[in-house]
């Protein structure tokens, strides 16, 4: 059984997009499909990088989207693959912000816009591990312990 954090769960209005969508700018590929569950198609699509996966749910009421600063992110190798994927985006007329280039921990980034409105960063140079790491007191806490308070400044 599965502890932590598991899944995000999104409202799509064409399952099928939305999988070609995360399996193009994300590397995202399916891992559990089912046609119709309640009367809606539902997918789970994971990057295989950990125990975690974005739930589309095809056909739900659109309650909200992830849009302005809300957004999943994902990490890429380089510099050079945040640009191609954003310009890949442009090209097939997402929109996108960016690139940016913050300082630690975020990072160079931009953000594409999903078929539903949905928000993907792309991202190089993040330190979340490293940043959560050091808030559970290093790497071998990392996993059980409470993270740390940090001091005032």
């Amino acid at each position: 059984m599965d502890l932590g954090l598991t899944h995000v769960a999104l409202a799509v209005a064409e399952l099928d997009r939305s999988i070609e969508f995360y399996a193009t700018f994300g590397e995202f590929r399916v891992v559990h499909r089912r046609e119709r569950h309640a009367g809606q198609g539902v997918a789970w699509i994971s990057d295989g990088t950990r125990p975690f996966v974005i739930v589309l749910l095809e056909g739900r009421e659109h309650s909200g989207t992830l849009s302005g600063w809300a957004h999943l992110g994902i990490g890429v190798a380089s510099r050079d693959e945040v640009d191609r994927r954003l310009g890949a985006a442009a090209a097939a007329g997402h929109a996108v912000v960016g690139p940016f280039d913050s300082p630690p921990p975020v990072g160079y980034w931009g953000m594409i816009a999903d078929p539903d409105g949905h928000n993907l960063e792309i991202a190089w140079g993040q330190e979340v591990g490293l940043t959560v790491a050091e808030a559970y007191g290093g790497a071998e806490a990392y996993g059980g312990a409470e993270p740390e308070t940090p001091a005032e400044p």
